[in-house]
């Protein structure tokens, strides 16, 4: 057992990992092909209660890292090194890793210049990470003195940031959509409180997004001390459960208005981009749901066999399952829908979906955490494959 080690944060990367990989099980239910598709009502349903439930997967990540790192207990240089060390070799070896599997590969590495392959998506979260890093020996200082009180002003305008997504569809209706090189389509914005076409650095730019969560960790830290079970419960649960509606009736109303109640709903990828929109990261219900889940994970502090024997060395695994997971999800996914078939006329009728959605994200987390905490022992190599 590792010296003073934060046992619910191992129970954290546990649940985030199978919430990554609930998301994209989920994912082909609304995202057919190039465009947006979704085929019954029922699916919709089930396509919003479960990709809105596994929303916070990457922002309890973000919070992780800033409850351990922040504020910085070594120097910068000395924070990169470890950082680097941790991070890039595993994000290489599977970023070349897709880029052979995955499409044209010429192409593939010539676009990995620029940026990550966008057939592996999900390696967007490392480069937001590492940008987290840069900024952490900044607000580290700052972080150290911060008292309760001023920590909270922060975080409450972090909070109200949360809240423009809904201002701005509010204030200006249905968006268009502009696709850029990528052809990953990004909504038109309503400018607000200092935005406009020749500038994007409003008001609230520099404490929005990502940069909330690192000061959520900071708080935790800092100053939120043991709970009950009787007030963790009675706070979490009202948080947790006010976000997912934000997030499931944002989605819903949604695709009601783009389907008029008539079934299959299709269109362009953007139509999915702006049915997204209230689960996005950086949107309140998100935000809290990730409040609700901490306050629960915070609870699961026993040091007990089924710790020692499966949750920390998944937990040690993590990073490399985040990394390789879609490799195996791609494969389950597509044996169930093609065994189960889909929609109402599957082999278990309006069930089908959802239980095509769980079973992919349960196989395919028992075989990629198998799989990646096997490799993590092979000498040497096990490092740089996983983490």
């Amino acid at each position: 057992m590792e010296k003073k080690r934060t046992i619910w944060l191992d129970w954290l990367r546990l649940t985030a990992c199978f919430l990554v990989m609930l998301t994209h099980s989920v994912e082909p239910f609304y995202l057919g092909g190039e465009g947006s598709l979704i085929l019954t009502h029922s699916d919709a349903v089930w396509v919003a209660v479960l990709d809105v439930l596994s929303r916070s997967a990457v922002v309890l990540f973000v919070i992780a890292s800033s409850y351990l790192q922040l504020p910085l207990r070594y120097p910068a240089g000395a924070f990169f090194r470890r950082r680097a060390t941790r991070i890039l070799p595993p994000f290489l070896v599977w970023t070349l890793v897709y880029a052979l599997v995955w499409g044209e590969p010429v192409q593939n590495f010539k676009d990995l210049l620029w940026n990550f392959n966008y057939a592996a998506g999900h390696l967007w979260f490392v480069y937001m990470l590492i940008g987290l890093y840069l900024v952490m020996p900044l607000l580290s200082p700052w972080a150290e003195k911060v008292g309760r009180r001023e920590l909270q002003v922060y975080l409450g305008i972090w909070l109200f940031t949360t809240l423009i997504p809904l201002i701005r569809e509010w204030l200006g209706g249905a968006a268009p959509v502009i696709y850029g090189p990528s052809g990953i389509p990004n909504p038109a914005k309503y400018p607000l409180w200092g935005e406009a076409s020749w500038n994007s650095y409003g008001l609230f730019y520099y404490i929005s997004g990502m940069l909330g969560y690192l000061l959520l960790g900071l708080y935790f830290r800092k100053f939120v001390g043991e709970w009950s079970w009787k007030k963790t419960l009675a706070i979490a649960l009202p948080v947790f459960l006010g976000g997912f509606a934000i997030g499931v009736s944002g989605f819903l109303r949604r695709v009601g208005a783009d389907s008029q109640g008539i079934f299959p709903v299709e269109g362009p990828v953007g139509l999915a981009a702006i049915w997204e929109t209230p689960w996005l990261n950086d949107s309140i219900g998100v935000a809290m749901m990730a409040f609700g889940w901490i306050l629960v994970l915070r609870k699961c502090n026993s040091d007990s066999r089924f710790y020692r024997g499966i949750v920390l060395p998944v937990s040690r695994a993590s990073y490399g399952m985040y990394l390789s997971h879609l490799l195996v999800l791609s494969v389950v996914s597509a044996w169930l829908r093609s065994t189960l078939k889909l929609g109402h006329e599957g082999l278990l009728g309006i069930w089908t979906t959802p239980v095509q959605m769980l079973a992919t994200a349960l196989i395919t987390y028992g075989l990629v955490a198998i799989a990646c905490v096997l490799l993590q022992k092979i000498p040497r190599m096990g490092k740089i494959i996983v983490g």
